[in-house]
């Protein structure tokens, strides 16, 4: 059972890092740096895109307007670190303790 829970937590790691990738990327991407008419450059772009943009596409909605900075990824990752981590270490700590505590 721990095993599973490791693997979630894996998983949320290497989203928060393909967060950040993506948003050093279009970094690189808006100052020029990066040439997407080179097929690998817009594979990789593509790829994070499609991979983050469904988690940030709802806190993007949600969030007021900052004009040309956007704050949905730093709201997502400090969402997974003060909630989604901590709830699923908590609820990993419950189900280890043979359920203890989990009615209330």
């Amino acid at each position: 059972m721990t095993n599973l829970f490791d693997l979630v937590i894996l998983v949320i790691r290497l989203f928060s890092w393909a967060l950040i990738l993506s948003c050093v990327f279009s970094m690189l991407f808006a100052f020029g740096v990066l040439d997407t008419r080179n097929r690998a450059v817009w594979t990789i772009g593509n790829f994070l895109n499609r991979v983050t943009e469904p988690v940030l596409a709802p806190v993007r909605r949600v969030m007021p307007n900052f004009g040309n900075i956007d704050l949905s990824p730093l709201v997502v990752l400090l969402l997974i670190q003060y909630v989604v981590i901590p709830l699923i270490v908590t609820l990993e700590y419950r189900v280890l303790a043979g359920g203890a505590g989990l009615a209330g």
